[in-house]
């Protein structure tokens, strides 16, 4: 694969870290009772495609070299995924905890029960049920390549029937949540499926790693399709905008219910996050960006996997900061927040990879990178 489709997948990665810092930035708007519904569009309703584009790029690198022909190390893929994901994830969940606890005083985190359910579900803070879901990714991984392997013998027919696979099962899981069963530890599995069920982002994932194994069919359909690309694209951004206007004009839903409705696993949000995902991939692999906006994209994604786990933690202290002084959060004070929270999260960023170039042990807690990597086993 050549450096410039490489960098797509690094620009998709920063892009998508934007949106992430934005839905929860939109989540702290709503502290102010008349928070202005429109940024609070941009925020939450036009950035649903950052979680699931996620597991489209993890799956396409992951795929990229694969040869499905051949034997997979099982043993050796999952120990460096081990080192890369589940070591990362154990480390920030015991800061987040630790956090929580020098702030509130409160130590009901440590109680074995509960810190058993906080790191199985990924509960120590909002982002980090992403790298369970993606865990549980690879430990299926040799499902992946049967499921792989079977699709890209029609590809359009069995990625169609996977979209419908999921359209349906989303809205059979939707509808779980008035389910309550009998035994507590059932009941907890089930209300916490959103953190680990890898089947509502089924298709998005093996779509990725289709398209990586077809990257020669693929990159051809890019170029041909641009332009009905656009407009698909176009049109699921419109339709989850209409969508969320719709819950929030006529069927008088307050802004925090209608982005819990119109979100990334309802039906408009699965063909938002299809539109966004072929739109992007096409923008970035089809057409040279300024040189200030591919020094930028370049940027986010190198340091977005550090932004994306630390920037809640700025976060709290930003929204203290601001509730210490009394300050609302009006339009200017979110877009503020906004951008505060990614620079001092990419300054972090940078701060820790600059050590790690002397403390590699830092960068391997923090992120799974930094000492001599293991052959993957792929």
């Amino acid at each position: 694969m050549s450096k410039q489709k490489i960098l797509a997948l690094e620009y998709i990665r920063g892009i998508s870290m934007l949106g992430v810092v934005g839905i929860h930035t939109g989540s702290y708007s709503l502290s102010n009772p008349t928070v202005n519904v429109h940024l609070f569009a941009l925020l939450e309703i036009l950035t649903r495609f950052s979680v699931p584009i996620f597991f489209f790029v993890s799956a396409f690198g992951l795929f990229l070299h694969q040869d499905l022909t051949g034997k997979l190390n099982y043993r050796q893929f999952m120990v460096r995924r081990a080192r890369t994901v589940l070591l990362p994830y154990i480390v920030w969940s015991l800061f987040y905890m630790i956090h929580y606890t020098v702030v509130s005083k409160d130590l009901s985190l440590w109680h074995p029960s509960t810190f058993f359910e906080y790191l199985l579900f990924g509960l120590a803070s909002c982002q980090l049920y992403f790298l369970v879901i993606l865990l549980w990714f690879y430990a299926l991984m040799p499902l992946w390549r049967s499921m792989v392997g079977y699709i890209i013998k029609h590809p359009l027919r069995n990625l169609g029937m996977l979209l419908l696979f999921q359209i349906i099962f989303n809205c059979y899981s939707s509808h779980l949540s008035a389910v309550h069963l009998s035994n507590y530890y059932l009941n907890k599995a089930l209300s916490y499926r959103l953190n680990y069920w890898v089947l509502h982002y089924i298709f998005i994932f093996l779509l990725g790693a289709v398209c990586a194994v077809k990257y020669a069919d693929f990159a051809p359909i890019l170029k041909r399709y641009q332009q009905q690309i656009k407009i698909f694209f176009c049109i699921t951004a419109a339709s989850m905008l209409s969508y969320y206007y719709y819950l929030l004009n006529i069927a008088h839903y307050s802004p925090e219910e209608a982005v819990n409705t119109a979100q990334q696993l309802s039906t408009v949000g699965i063909f938002y996050t299809l539109g966004s995902t072929l739109f992007l991939f096409m923008l970035f692999n089809q057409y040279k960006m300024p040189t200030a906006i591919d020094n930028t994209l370049a940027l986010l994604g190198k340091y977005s996997y550090l932004v994306y786990l630390v920037h809640p933690f700025i976060m709290y202290h930003l929204s203290a900061f601001l509730l210490h002084h009394n300050i609302i959060m009006s339009a200017k004070i979110v877009i503020a927040f906004y951008l505060c929270t990614t620079t001092l999260s990419l300054l972090f960023a940078m701060i820790v990879t600059g050590i790690s170039k002397f403390f590699p042990i830092v960068n391997l807690l923090l992120t799974g990178s930094g000492l001599a990597k293991p052959k993957s086993g792929v």
